[in-house]
This record gives structure tokens, sequence and C-alpha cells, in this order.
């Protein structure tokens, strides 16, 4: 009589994604991610079906018209640039100035605002109850357009381009604020660590240790923010604070489509030199000259 086979040895169980990943590691090997939960990813598959259906269905869309809407592009952009009305050219550099100086005038207060709040408000440097104070002030001020905020303001200060500078800098104290504090946070620690070791104050960390390793990325940020500002002034402008957009409109009501075609070939050329200088700048801060090649 013949000895019965012995069992099977039970397989063994898969081990977690986190020894995997140690496994892999240690082995050298490519270990994919854990694959996401199938049914929490067709359920938020779904709900955006939904929200994007339940979006169209409750705008009110004549789906006729649509149909005749590049027909009437292509009609208005020939009325406005088949036979421009130059005369208004002088008129509309004027107030493009007018528009990029609110610009400008924003910028620079929003910078003199936000860059020491946004030191304030850096992990390690402020106390937690401002920093926290500060983060959500900063939330809740990009969470407003600059044209909400220039109606509120306007009610103080009138109709007049100092509205404009003064919404474009309340806004920049948000988005510059946030830039400030996240870059302050990412620098590397040993100057900082430096001047503590050295026996320096908060303030000499500041000036010696953050501040010299910041003031690229703070350059780039300032630049780029003017920039946004150029172009929230011209919106700023449909309010009537002044401009390039308040001229805008006032040419579009009265439908002569002739000027508001050259008014929009000063914005575009404005906006894209602005835009080009701007960048060049950007670039030659945050990397450097280019090195050229000697001949020999």
């Amino acid at each position: 009589m013949t000895a019965p086979a012995p069992a099977p040895a039970p397989a063994p169980a898969p081990a977690p994604a986190a020894d995997r990943r140690v496994r892999g590691a240690l082995t050298g090997a490519v270990v994919p991610p854990p694959r996401p939960a199938r049914l929490a990813l067709r359920a938020l598959s779904a709900a955006v079906v939904v929200v994007v259906v339940a979006a169209f269905w409750s705008v009110d869309i004549s789906w006729g018209r649509l149909a005749d809407l590049p027909s009437e592009v292509v009609r208005y952009l020939w009325l406005m640039f088949s036979a421009p009305d130059w005369s208004a050219l002088p008129e509309a550099l004027w107030q493009t100035w007018r528009s990029v100086a609110m610009a400008w005038l924003g910028t620079v207060l929003g910078i003199l605002i936000a860059t020491p709040l946004s030191l304030l408000a850096a992990r390690g440097h402020g106390p937690a109850p401002v920093r926290g104070v500060l983060r959500l002030v900063f939330a809740v001020i990009r969470a407003v357009p600059e044209i909400i905020i220039a109606i509120v303001i306007l009610s103080v200060t009138g109709l007049t381009p100092l509205t404009g500078a003064l919404a474009l800098a309340v806004n920049g104290v948000g988005t510059l604020g946030k830039w400030g504090y996240e870059a302050i946070e990412g620098i590397g620690r040993g100057p900082v660590e430096a001047v503590r070791a050295a026996g320096g104050s908060g303030a000499h960390v500041l000036r010696w240790g953050v501040w010299p390793e910041v003031l690229p990325a703070f350059g780039s940020f300032w630049l780029y923010r003017f920039e946004i500002n150029v172009r929230s002034s011209a919106v700023l402008g449909l309010i009537g604070v002044g401009g390039i957009g308040d001229m805008l409109t006032s040419y579009t009501q009265y439908r002569q489509w002739s000027t508001v075609g050259v008014l929009l070939i000063v914005v575009v050329v404005v906006t894209v030199a602005i835009d080009a200088a701007s960048g060049a700048l950007r670039r030659r801060i945050m990397e450097g000259a280019r090195a050229r090649a000697v001949q020999p």
C-alpha cells in the first residue's frame, strides 16, 4: 500500500503594496503604483458626467443661432479690420498709456503690501496664528475678481483710474502673497542655519539668509504680475475707470466698428510687446545671461 501524496502547499498571500514597493526599491525592479479603486473612479466619472449634462441643460442656448456663429464672427471681423479708422490712433495710444500706468501703480502697491506679509506667512518665520490668518486672507482675495473689487472701491473713490489701480493692488496682494511664502518655504536651509548659528536675530535671518535666495523668484513674480495687470486694466476699463477698456466700450456701444478694430490692434500689439519684454527679463533673472562662445 502506497502512502498518500502530500497536499500541495497553499499559495502565498499577495504582499501588500507597501511591501512590494520596498522590495522593488531593494531589488531595483520597477513597481507600478497601486491602481485606484474602480468603484470610486466610476462613481466620480458618473458624477462629472451628470454635472456637465446638467450644466448644458440649465444654460439657455439657442442651438439654431449657434450655427450662425462662424459667419457672424467673420462679418464682424470684416467690419472691424477691412477699413480701420486710424484717426483714433493718437487717443487710443494715450488711453493705452493710462491703462499701463494703472497696471504699473497697482503692481507697485501690491508688491509693497504683499512682500512683508509673505515673509510673515512663511512657515518658520511667522507665528502660526499669523500665518493662518494671512493665508486665509490671501485665499479670500484671490477668490474675488478684480472687477468686483473695483465695483466695491468705486463707491469711495469714484470712476477714476485710481480705482482700477487700487483694485489691481488688492488682487495682487492675494497672488503675490501666496507665491511669496511658497517661494520662501522652498529655499535651501543652509544660509538660514548659517545665520542662526552665527547668532543672527530673526531680522538678520530674513535679510541675509532668506532675501538673497528669494529675490530672483520675487523679481520674476513681480514682472509676471505686471503682465497680468496690463491685461486686467483693459477689462477694468469696461466699468468706466478709464483707459483703453473705457474707450473700447464707448465705441462698441455706438457700433463704430472701424474704430473698434484700431483699438483692438493697439491693445494686442501693446500687450504682446509687454509680455515679450517681461518674459525676456524674467528669463534673464531666473537663468542669467547666456554664455557666448569666444572666437579664437
